[in-house]
């Protein structure tokens, strides 16, 4: 993994998917006792960043008119679902039963085949396996994958620019991060572009095995596959690929409760007009709740996602902004 990489996914990725902006709120800024920048990838293509990586694996298969296949909560279903429709190739998805419904229907109407499996009693990676075998797929994992780092990087070579064309040079960068491919993606982007800057995971309670690793120089696990809302993130353990990436890069992990995150969610549309889901709002929720925790004076925030059921929606911003 290499910032060339990363370029060039930026160069295949260009006209076809969004620059989305960095956005700034003063209501956030006294919420957080910092100023706060917002990169809201809900705004992309899909609806999440996880377009960015999709397209950027689909566009360096080669042209053997084979289909991809990916296993996922939902929003690497839909970027990849996206990516292959464009490139005219066939697209099936493993996802959990249990993943939100707009997720599921979604990656159906952007024309891939979705197969459901019990997130809590299955082995999605022998499914996806085992499919990609019997009908000659190219498996597209949803984070473990050096093309869809790359892609998920470029959020990283934007952040950069976009916070220095602000006079930002020194921040931490708040990431959600479920198997690490943003995070990672990020942190190498930063390293090169802007390495004033420093990524934090941010992590559900429970499900903060990232954090876990950091702290013990390991790659630690999660014993739970399912109990948190933040459905978009809860992955067994960092990558193979992303761990080493945030054990040399990134800065100590941080975890927010489930309600943090939905009253993070109420925030970001009452002060930005931005629709994020629980796993999305997740570095917000750091930003708002774990002050003691952050050092810099400027942080910037990743709004990772906004698949999110319309009725929990509704019910998350009915009186809970503060």
């Amino acid at each position: 993994m290499n910032i060339a990489m990363i370029e060039a996914a930026a160069h295949r990725m260009a006209g076809r998917l969004r620059r989305t902006p960095l956005l700034s709120s003063p209501f956030i800024d006294t919420l957080a006792g910092r100023k706060v920048l917002i990169k809201p990838e809900c705004l992309q293509h899909t609806g999440s960043f996880k377009a960015r990586g999709g397209w950027a694996a689909v566009s360096t298969l080669p042209d053997d008119g084979r289909g991809v296949l990916g296993l996922s909560s939902g929003n690497h279903a839909q970027g990849l679902a996206h990516a292959a429709a464009a490139h005219g190739r066939c697209c099936l998805v493993v996802m959990p039963s249990d993943a939100p419904k707009p997720k599921i229907e979604n990656a159906r109407a952007l024309g891939a085949e979705v197969v459901l499996h019990d997130r809590a009693a299955e082995d999605r990676d022998a499914i996806g396996a085992r499919l990609a075998r019997e009908r000659d797929l190219h498996l597209i994992r949803p984070f473990d994958d050096e093309q869809v780092i790359a892609g998920q990087g470029t959020t990283g070579l934007e952040i950069a620019e976009q916070a220095a064309g602000r006079g930002v040079e020194r921040a931490e960068v708040l990431v959600p991060c479920g198997g690490g491919g943003l995070a990672a993606g990020i942190a190498l982007a930063l390293e090169a572009r802007a390495p004033h800057m420093r990524v934090r995971p941010v992590e559900p309670v429970g499900f903060d095995d990232v954090a876990r690793s950091l702290r013990s120089d390991r790659r630690e696990g999660n014993r739970r596959r399912a109990g948190s809302i933040c459905d978009a993130v809860l992955t067994p353990s960092a990558g193979e690929l992303t761990w080493p990436v945030l054990k040399r890069l990134a800065g100590p992990g941080l975890a927010v409760s489930d309600d943090e995150a939905l009253a993070a969610m109420a925030v970001a549309f009452s002060r930005l007009k931005l629709v994020s889901e629980p796993g999305g709002a997740l570095a917000l929720a750091a930003a708002l709740n774990r002050r003691d925790e952050l050092q810099a004076e400027t942080l910037i925030v990743v709004i990772s996602g906004g698949n999110v059921d319309a009725q929990l929606f509704a019910r998350t911003i009915d009186g809970q902004t503060p």
